[in-house]
């Protein structure tokens, strides 16, 4: 075992490693998606914004930007070396 990554405060639901395997993404029903280094196990950004929980994360080819969709009906884009919020993409339904 290299490392045991604890963060969130509700089950996981999804994980993605980035096209270097130098960060891995988590989504939680904590309605978090969590940025890590592989490396040292740390937490690079908490991604806050959805209102429901993550159901799946998704990272860009170039890993530059990571995709979380939610129960809440949105996939949000966040910047992955700076953890902001690009867009909300709404629209879907159950």
């Amino acid at each position: 075992m290299l490392h045991t990554l604890e963060g969130h405060s509700d089950y996981v639901n999804a994980v993605t490693f980035a096209a270097d395997s130098n960060r891995l993404a988590s989504a939680s029903a904590d309605q978090t998606a969590i940025l890590w280094d592989t490396a040292t196990g740390a937490v690079l950004y908490t991604l806050k914004g959805h209102s429901r929980s993550i159901s799946a994360v998704a990272f860009s080819p170039d890993s530059k930007q990571l995709a979380s969709a939610s129960y809440d009906s949105t996939v949000m884009l966040w910047n992955t070396v700076t953890g902001a919020l690009l867009r909300t993409l709404e629209g879907h339904s159950g």
